[in-house]
């Protein structure tokens, strides 16, 4: 049985930001985005708990795409231990802020929103980059290999600055 935690601990944890980030399967483009805000949040020390979901239940239980799992690793990000799941309304009480990959993506998370507080969550991802540009992070499924890596270059850019906007340092 592990040792209680301290309140220090539990206070930390509580404090800390948590952000979802959300695609339409969870095995392409949002695996990818919690990956580098993960890996980001190990390098730079900050306070954060990261996940990603889809809004459909195509993929549930799988691991990311083979071709994002290998291209990730290209660059030094590992997500080979992720596993899609659907994004649900408790989503909402979980996390601070939810980031959609796309505006479909977006409009589906909002239809689940109870209230204006849940609404005011959720964003388009690449507004963190271009404000109220609403440009989307394409869906690399169906194209070539290069595909993934332009995803990854989109959302490195985009969590360095939702790091810097949101004043995660």
């Amino acid at each position: 049985m592990p040792p209680p935690k301290s309140e220090a601990f539990l206070l930390f944890n509580i404090n800390r930001m948590k952000i979802l980030m959300v695609c339409l399967g969870n095995i392409c483009r949002s695996p990818i985005a919690e990956g580098i805000l993960r890996q980001k949040a190990i390098e730079q020390g900050l306070s954060i708990e990261t996940d990603s979901a889809g809004t459909s239940n195509y993929h549930i239980g799988n691991p990311p795409d083979p071709r994002m799992i290998l291209t990730a690793s290209k660059n030094g990000i590992d997500i080979s231990d992720l596993r899609a799941r659907q994004f649900v309304a408790a989503d909402f009480d979980r996390f601070d802020l939810i980031y959609a990959m796309d505006e479909s993506n977006y409009e589906n998370i909002l239809r689940l929103a109870k209230t204006e507080e849940d609404r005011k969550k959720v964003m388009l991802i690449l507004n963190e980059v271009h404000p109220n540009s609403n440009d989307e992070v394409p869906d690399p499924y169906f194209g070539g290999d290069q595909g993934f890596q332009h995803v990854i270059d989109l959302l490195n850019v985009a969590v360095d600055k939702l790091i810097v906007n949101h004043e995660l340092r």
